[in-house]
């Protein structure tokens, strides 16, 4: 019968790695033979009556920029080919004979809308370059898309060290190119250039990629930030109205659960925000005061990059983030494509507005405010399809794959959350869907 007490019989021992000349070596604390380039890594050696274990920490260090900035696909503008490099490394790259390559995939749409800038760009640039345009929708973000990108990938031929990919188009074309790439040659750099608002807020600033697979949201992926992402709200300007929407919910969520400065920003100017796609007005580009465009992005991105930031590949599984993410994702594949992404997080914070208040977290004007500010941005605060058997089911899965926890973030005023580990009682749930649907369902679908 194997001893309960095997740790008295062992023996451990912490190795450092050197590089000398090239070669690592291990060496102990207590006997450090030679100098040489000291790695943050170590291997723990475990001696037992049983044979030799050997544990492995390396830590993994991910560096990537998010570069606010004006009039991209601007030939004059570096940042497109240069802006993920740091000062320091740019003169070598840039005084560097060999020709500048890029290997882009741009979404179809934005491609009929931008495809010609992106083109005269790099022709002014004397870049040799590659576009591919893809139908990324929702519908078709499969692996199929991401073999494609790959095999076109390989046929270009590309330099995994300094020639990263470019993805142009929302958060699907983001997602998909970040899967390829994380895939090619193990990890090939990436960078996201996002084209509507939500992924400008959300997918943009993050480290996941991912296809859905199974019928399931994103069921396939990994934890690779690009190299860089560059944003630039002009090219909000030729998004229909419903898309701007859409992304106002994911600023709306970092409002409610971080920051009450920007929720009352929306209240009293998301309309305004809206109709004008959130373009800064010409008079205020001069003025060193933010306008409410400038203000409220910045603050989203910083709120998301606050929480993704020490989080990276989700360690910690209590996420403020997820706030709008328990019921959505089986929503949204239900009824595809009838909501978008945005819409349907939307209704899971309605829904769960409603939970908050139930439990007392919230008081009835709060919970009025929220409401009123997502009927303002023109969001579905209901949907028929979101059943309370949908809505347990899902409460459910997240149960089993949060290690047990439910993990549901929570908002407890207004720019306050806290994340509740323990399910939700039966009669809370069923007594705050029953006044979700009485007081709401008369908004009807989106």
């Amino acid at each position: 019968m194997p001893s309960n007490n095997n740790s008295s019989l062992s023996q451990q021992t912490q190795l450092n790695l050197v590089q000398v000349k090239g070669t690592w070596i291990r060496q102990t604390e207590q006997c450090q033979l030679e100098e040489g380039k000291l790695s943050d890594a170590k291997i723990y050696e475990n001696k037992s009556e049983h044979g030799v274990s050997w544990t492995v920490v390396s830590p993994i260090v991910f560096t990537y920029r998010v570069i606010q900035c004006k009039n991209l696909l601007d030939p004059r503008n570096d940042t497109l080919l240069w802006g993920h490099i740091g000062d320091e490394d740019l003169k070598g790259t840039i005084n560097n004979s060999k020709p500048v390559k890029r290997f882009v995939v741009i979404d179809d749409t934005v491609n009929q809308l931008y495809g010609s800038q992106v083109t005269q760009y790099f022709e002014a640039r004397d870049v040799v370059y590659k576009i591919l345009s893809l139908p990324t929708t929702e519908e078709n973000k499969c692996m199929e898309l991401v073999t494609k990108i790959l095999e076109e990938v390989h046929k270009f031929s590309i330099d995994r060290r300094s020639e990263p990919i470019i993805a142009i188009g929302g958060g699907v074309c983001l997602d998909v190119v970040g899967l390829a790439a994380s895939l090619y040659r193990r990890r090939t750099p990436y960078i996201r250039v996002p084209t509507t608002f939500l992924s400008y807020i959300d997918a943009s600033v993050g480290a996941k990629t991912g296809v859905n697979f199974a019928g399931g949201k994103n069921k396939l992926g990994s934890y690779v930030p690009p190299v860089a992402t560059f944003l630039d709200r002009s090219f909000f300007q030729t998004l229909p109205p419903r898309q701007i929407s859409n992304g106002m919910a994911e600023m709306l969520k970092m409002a409610l659960m971080k920051h009450r400065g920007l929720f009352e920003l929306l209240e009293a100017e998301g309309g305004k925000l809206l109709h004008s796609k959130l373009q800064s007005c010409k008079s205020s580009n001069n003025s060193e005061r933010e306008d409410s465009a400038t203000t409220s992005t910045r603050i989203a991105i910083e709120t998301m990059l606050e929480e993704l930031a020490p989080n990276l590949w989700e360690d910690d599984l209590d996420r403020l983030v997820d706030f709008g993410h328990l019921i959505s994702p089986e929503l949204e594949m239900r009824v595809l494509p009838a909501l978008l992404h945005g819409e349907a997080v939307n209704i899971d914070m309605s829904l769960m507005v409603y939970v908050a208040h139930q439990r007392g977290l919230l008081t009835a004007e709060e919970k009025g405010r929220i409401i009123q500010c997502m009927l303002g941005l023109e969001l579905p605060v209901w949907h028929q399809d979101c059943s309370l058997d949908l809505v347990q089911k899902s409460l459910s899965e997240r149960l089993k794959h949060s290690a047990g926890s439910l993990r549901m973030p929570l908002p407890i005023g207004l720019g306050q959350a806290e994340i509740f580990h323990e399910m939700i009682e039966d009669n809370i749930l069923c007594q705050a869907y029953q006044k979700w649907t009485d007081e709401l369902a008369s908004s009807g679908n989106k």
